[in-house]
């Protein structure tokens, strides 16, 4: 009887992955094991600083910077987590700050430093508002991904274990905060907390428009010596992660899939703005122009020795012009 390659594979509990995870698609020659219970900083630190699993759904900040360290680490063009972040600038009301440039000069929390979505806000602010990453106090509340050595210009302290960002913003320790979830003041609509853009919907759409960026969160990651051993693998997990989002957006093309009474106007509105696929994996042409802009924020932070490329980044997938699309007899 033939043996497929046991591998594990370590991400988030998404629908694109639902028939991964149950089953429907099997990749070629592969026993996936499939681990979705755990946090998003958890899965990162394990993977990259552990070793924990074969394939993990990791940082993308903390990757590049990864490779760029030189860890036994590749990846494969798989985003199974991409979000605008201009909802997820908190403010204290009291502070008078109303615009980006307010920010200037001020105590910033962040989770960490290589969390995503403040590596994304961060180049954002600075790029397109006027607000460099330098002019900034960080406060960061978990340790790193990865350790780095900060630029001797910039000015970032690690919070002890007892402090929390959100806390410290509501009680005005904290001028702001970016991170990756919506904070407990907002959901508790504490009014000593609100957002930079109240209408941050409108602001991500107006940056998409100009800019053709959908940020990419996360990359597909996989262990080096896996490739090493076995090539094949990238491009049988690719295009297993093809199939099961295809029978995910499929899925999800339904209105009654949830509960929400104009869910297919939203459905139709995503559709207008970023088109019918904004999960597309591959380097693309839309995705190679938002990976450059994430490494290039990286460099001119100096989390990375140099700019790398997409192509740098990513263990090929490709298998020949016009093969893989369909089977011909």
């Amino acid at each position: 009887m033939p043996t497929k390659i046991p591998l594990t594979l370590a991400c988030g509990d998404y629908e694109i992955v639902r028939a991964l995870k149950e089953g429907e698609v099997e990749p070629d020659g592969i026993d996936l094991t499939i681990l979705t219970d755990m946090d998003s900083t958890t899965r990162h630190w394990r993977f990259i600083r552990n070793r924990d699993f074969d394939m993990a759904e990791t940082s993308g900040s903390a990757y590049i910077v990864a490779r760029d360290q030189d860890f036994p680490v590749t990846a494969i063009p798989v985003f199974l987590h991409r979000r605008f972040r201009h909802g997820f600038v908190f403010i204290n009301t009291t502070k008078g700050i109303k615009q980006p440039k307010d920010l200037i000069g001020k105590k910033i929390g962040i989770k960490s430093f290589l969390v995503s979505a403040g590596h994304w806000m961060r180049g954002i602010l600075e790029h397109e508002y006027g607000v460099p990453h330098k002019s900034v106090q960080w406060f960061a509340e978990l340790d790193e991904d990865i350790e780095f050595t900060p630029h001797k210009d910039l000015n970032i302290t690690r919070l002890p274990h007892d402090r929390s960002v959100e806390t410290m913003l509501a009680e005005g320790e904290l001028d702001a905060v970016i991170h990756s979830s919506i904070i407990k003041p907002i959901m508790q609509k504490d009014p000593r907390v609100g957002r930079l853009w109240p209408d941050f919907k409108s602001e991500e759409m107006a940056y998409y428009k100009k800019t053709g960026i959908f940020p990419i969160m996360h990359v597909m990651g996989i262990k080096q010596e896996i490739v090493d051993r076995h090539p094949w693998v990238p491009i049988n997990m690719f295009q297993a992660f093809q199939k099961a989002k295809a029978i995910g957006m499929r899925r999800m093309n339904n209105p009654r899939i949830v509960p929400l009474a104009w869910y297919r106007e939203a459905w139709e509105e995503q559709e207008d703005i970023l088109g019918p696929d904004p999960w597309e994996y591959g380097l693309t042409d839309k995705n190679r122009h938002t990976l450059e802009t994430v490494a290039g924020y990286s460099h001119e932070q100096g989390l990375t020795r140099r700019k790398w490329t997409p192509d740098e980044l990513f263990t090929s997938v490709f298998q020949g012009r016009k093969r893989g699309e369909e089977f011909r007899v």
